[in-house]
C-alpha cells in the first residue's frame, strides 16, 4: 500500500503564495495520474489539479486555474502544488492521491493526513 505525506501548508494572507509537497512511499508518479485535492470546511473533498503519469498533461479546476501549478519530480518521488494569489476560499486541507475516477473522486490509495492551508488576513 502506497503512503502519501503532504506538507507545506500554513497560514498566509490573501494574495500570498505557498508551495505544497507530496511524497509517496512507492513509485506512483510515473504509473498513475496524480491529483491534488482540497477539503474546505464543511465541504466534500474536491479535485483541484491533476497531472498525467507522463507529466505532460495538467488539468485544473476553474476555481484555481491561472493561480495554481501542479508539477512532479518522479526521481524524487515528489509532487508539488504551487499556489499563488491565494484567496480565502482556498482555505482547506490539501491531499494528494492517485486518481481512479476524477468525476466520482475515487482514488487508488488510502488518504494521507493532508496539509492545512489557511488564507486569512
Amino acid at each position: 500500500q502506497v503512503q502519501f505525506v503532504e506538507s507545506g501548508g500554513g497560514l498566509v494572507q490573501p494574495g500570498g503564495s505557498l508551495r505544497l509537497s507530496c511524497t509517496a512511499s512507492g513509485n506512483v508518479f510515473r504509473l498513475y495520474t496524480m491529483g491534488w485535492y482540497r477539503q474546505s470546511p464543511g465541504k466534500e473533498r474536491k479535485l483541484v489539479a491533476h497531472i498525467s503519469s507522463g507529466g505532460t498533461n495538467t488539468v485544473y479546476a476553474d476555481s484555481v486555474k491561472g493561480r495554481f501549478t501542479i508539477s512532479r519530480d518522479s526521481a524524487q518521488k515528489t509532487m508539488y502544488l504551487q499556489m499563488n494569489s491565494l484567496k480565502p476560499e482556498d482555505t482547506g486541507v490539501y491531499y494528494c492521491n492517485a486518481i481512479r475516477a476524477a468525476q466520482s473522486g475515487a482514488v487508488f490509495f488510502n488518504w494521507g493526513q493532508g496539509t492545512q492551508v489557511i488564507v486569512s488576513s
